[in-house]
């Protein structure tokens, strides 16, 4: 099969422009002959590098709270309108579509933020979603915690695809429970950049003895609108604010799409999945070189709710 990785980012704030830049790329992609087409962390409606929204330990300031309003509004429901277009564009185009979202809560006050993927069949079917189970830093300010009712793994005709967000990657005990599920194509949505990056994702490549498809976004100043209130957060920073790094990793460590840098761009790759199995002969973490009888991992998968209604046992 073959994976397409999108290299890009929308105009900050503006659903409309990320729905647009998805279309026109996934279409891009799959004239290409991708079957599997991935977007980077949080790019419906994209990460807000730099941005501080106006906070300071013990303070926030009116301006930052009024930045972050827009943003809440830019996110998308799962399910919405927005995933129902998503679905549209994989059933034309026949393709699996693996989407970096910000999720909005439509459970309970509405008002929370989650930093999601969202997995569409070619089909137009939602098939899953994975919600970001510690955000990072003060990304924390932005999204709240997921829980493991979402670490999602799907069966598609070509392998197992789930995945982790970018430094959910450095959590040992997510990624085992993604190798317990079988994941042969590995998502790895993210923000990060750097060179060592490059390492987490050959690391990972060979521990679970599967692809790895890194999507990274590559994002200037110009996609950031000129008014909004922390806008100059980041006024000293370089033009490219972030480089990209998109690549695709074989089950031994080796890319079989190497890093795309300074430049937006999709990154291809034909990947044979029957590379996996043979990968698997000498090390296989979830098998035979696991020791079950010394170590041992409990998966809480139930959702985890705030508030729970009872009926019963009341007067």
């Amino acid at each position: 099969m073959k994976v397409a990785v999108v290299q890009a980012a929308p105009f900050l704030f503006d659903k409309a422009s990320a729905l647009e830049k998805l279309v026109a790329m996934s279409k891009e992609a799959a004239a290409a002959g991708a079957n599997l087409v991935v977007f980077p962390e949080a790019f419906l409606p994209g990460y807000p590098r730099g941005l501080g929204f106006g906070a300071r330990v013990g303070s926030r300031t009116d301006g930052g709270r009024r930045d972050w309003e827009r943003y809440w509004a830019s996110a998308v429901d799962v399910p919405g309108i927005e995933t129902e277009l998503l679905g549209e564009t994989a059933k034309e185009l026949g393709v699996y579509l693996v989407v970096g979202v910000v999720e909005r809560d439509q459970e309970y006050s509405r008002a929370t933020l989650y930093n999601s993927i969202v997995y569409i069949g070619p089909d137009g079917r939602l098939l899953g979603k994975h919600r970001k189970l510690v955000p990072t830093g003060t990304e924390r300010l932005l999204w709240g915690q997921g829980d493991g009712s979402t670490l999602t793994v799907i069966d598609t005709s070509f392998g197992r695809i789930g995945g982790l967000i970018c430094w959910e990657n450095y959590m040992p005990l997510a990624r085992t429970a993604m190798y317990a599920q079988g994941v042969d194509i590995y998502i790895a949505p993210t923000a990060d950049a750097r060179d060592t990056w490059q390492a987490t994702i050959r690391h990972i490549a060979c521990e679970g003895r599967c692809f790895v498809v890194s999507c990274n976004q590559f994002a200037t100043k110009a996609s950031y609108p000129a008014d909004l209130s922390s806008g100059g957060d980041i006024e000293g920073d370089d033009d490219i604010l972030c480089r990209g790094g998109s690549a695709v990793v074989g089950p031994l460590g080796e890319y079989v799409a190497e890093p795309l840098y300074n430049e937006e761009g999709i990154v291809y790759a034909e990947l044979d999945l029957s590379a996996v199995t043979r990968s698997r002969f000498d090390f296989d973490a979830v098998g035979h070189y696991s020791r079950p009888d010394i170590f041992r991992l409990d998966v809480n998968k139930r959702k985890q709710a705030i508030v729970s209604s009872q009926t019963e046992g009341w007067i």
